[in-house]
């Protein structure tokens, strides 16, 4: 006969997932959205950078990618970085530089924008993999391994495809961005466990903790 008296993990598992519960609304989910898709707009307010060595400039825009990944998980994190795409592909001057409009994707940039979309996805999607609570170092480790890796990939294919540089010339282009991106990897894991211990129950909880929150 089941105990009339909550445990303490039941106890536990409910103040983990009640939070996420109440805050998991059509609404809020709206309204977070279009704050990370904000957050990156608001990034392209600082300069971008060309190098002699790359047609791609270093912006400060792909820590809003990572960040929304690290934060709304795969679903809204990608979810705001499509909007964003959206309103730049309508002629919003929103990417650094005051860059905007459809034209954009048939530039040499074209691979890091697709990749702004679908690397908060594989963030987000390995983060819940993961889940709660947010730790730095497997955090570290996913966003270096989408935000800087899968990010280089698409943006060295799309500098190949609209370029046409070789395999070598494309490695190449992408180094300029390794110091400052890999800054902005550890800021946006610290920034996103900050947020996490702040507003716990945005991830799903891992281990005996998650299947106990599962269960009651």
């Amino acid at each position: 006969m089941p105990s009339a008296h909550p445990t303490r993990s039941d106890q536990s598992a409910r103040a983990a997932s009640g939070p996420a519960d109440r805050r998991r609304t059509p609404g809020r989910d709206i309204a977070v959205i279009a704050v990370f898709a904000g957050i990156t707009a608001a990034l392209g307010f600082l300069p971008a950078f060309y190098t002699p060595i790359s047609p791609s400039p270093i912006t400060a825009q792909s820590f809003g990618t990572i960040l929304a990944g690290a934060i709304l998980g795969a679903r809204r994190g990608g979810l705001s970085q499509l909007l964003f795409m959206a309103l730049v592909a309508l002629g919003l001057p929103l990417l650094a530089g005051g860059r905007g409009g459809v034209g954009v994707f048939a530039s040499a940039t074209v691979g890091f924008l697709v990749a702004y979309v679908v690397v908060p996805f594989l963030i987000g999607w390995a983060t819940e993999r993961v889940g709660a609570p947010y730790r730095f170092v497997p955090g570290l480790l996913i966003n270096a391994a989408f935000g800087i890796v899968v990010m280089y990939l698409f943006g060295a294919v799309g500098m190949m495809a609209v370029m046409h540089l070789s395999v070598p010339a494309a490695a190449l282009a992408v180094t300029p961005f390794i110091i400052g991106d890999s800054i902005k990897v550890v800021l946006a894991t610290a920034t996103a466990v900050a947020v996490h211990k702040s507003y716990p129950g945005l991830l799903p909880l891992r281990g005996r903790l998650g299947r106990d929150a599962a269960s009651v």
